[in-house]
């Protein structure tokens, strides 16, 4: 009945999202993942894709996942409103390798709570190589100034992070933060009763305790992400300071970023509201345009290779 209950309101409804169902429901006592997992198949309540996937399209400039923290996705979701009404924007931060997730609840995306926001959760979860999200001014700056590097570039840069931003108009590419976005919607907002800024603020830390203590994930061979975590032994790297830095901060001198662009029939790369020509060849490909800050160079690669170069002076 609980399956049944879930998959009415078009939720999920495998054996996880069942198990936390029943536990916010007070059930005792709780059977299982397994065993929800042996009943749904029992009753073939369970449908998965037969025979081996195999990838169309495009080659795509996927980053690697091998190690934690060697990848974040990251997303703003919002605005969301309590009860109140307050009105905030949830930034949502998931380690593609071990699936541990960061939360932290702003007031707004302003430059300051953006990096409050990366900062808090970096504390908790450490700092990465690579952090991926979509073209948010929030996340690049501003179009009327494509080269000024915004906060978070800023922000990234000064801490050995590399951002990446994925091909506009395609959300896919950040599958992760984009499924994790749905669970922290349905098993979170939809679930908490939160009325103040104390509620928001204590709701989503425990929130994501929770999911990172106890939810299973099948591709981490039935681990808890910070079970997962644990398995690795890694040296993870966090920020030396307990404050977040202050906007505005200094440019950058050194440093890179990238952004993947698919090639349409006009032979133009976007960067930032800025368009560039590229070779012929790349028509319908993937291109990774790389900002060099030390060299002030604009440079194309496909496959690794470098393709293009052109100067580029950051302001």
């Amino acid at each position: 009945m609980v399956r049944l209950n879930l998959y009415n309101q078009d939720l999920f409804c495998g054996a996880q999202a069942i198990l936390w169902e029943l536990e916010d429901l007070g059930v005792v006592p709780l059977p299982s993942v397994r065993t929800i997992g042996r009943i749904l198949s029992r009753n073939e309540l369970t449908h998965r894709r037969t025979g081996k996937y195999e990838a169309k399209g495009t080659p795509y400039p996927k980053l690697s996942s091998l190690q934690p923290n060697q990848t974040h996705q990251a997303d703003l979701v919002g605005p969301c409103y309590l009860k109140g009404p307050i009105r905030f924007y949830g930034l949502n931060v998931v380690d593609t390798a071990t699936a541990r997730c960061g939360l932290h609840a702003s007031p707004s995306k302003a430059g300051q709570d953006l990096l409050d926001g990366f900062w808090s959760i970096w504390t908790r979860l450490g700092m990465p190589e690579n952090i991926q999200v979509d073209n948010a001014m929030s996340f690049f700056g501003s179009p009327t100034h494509p080269r000024g590097m915004g906060p978070l570039i800023r922000l990234c840069l000064h801490h050995g992070v590399e951002p990446w931003f994925i091909p506009m108009s395609e959300p896919w590419r950040n599958g992760v933060i984009e499924q994790f976005n749905e669970h922290y919607q349905q098993k979170f907002l939809d679930k908490v009763v939160m009325a103040t800024a104390d509620d928001l603020r204590t709701g989503t830390l425990a929130f994501e305790q929770r999911h990172n203590s106890r939810y299973r994930y099948s591709k981490l061979g039935g681990k808890t992400p910070l079970k997962a975590l644990a398995a690795t032994n890694a040296t993870l790297r966090f920020p030396t300071q307990e404050d977040a830095p202050r906007h505005r901060l200094s440019k950058p001198e050194t440093g890179r970023y990238n952004l993947v662009r698919l090639i349409r029939s006009d032979l133009k790369i976007n960067i930032f509201g800025e368009l560039f020509p590229v070779p012929p060849e790349m028509k319908l490909e993937y291109v990774v345009a790389t900002i060099d800050v030390k060299d002030q160079k604009l440079k194309m690669f496909s496959n690794k290779l470098q393709i293009e170069e052109f100067d580029y002076s950051l302001r």
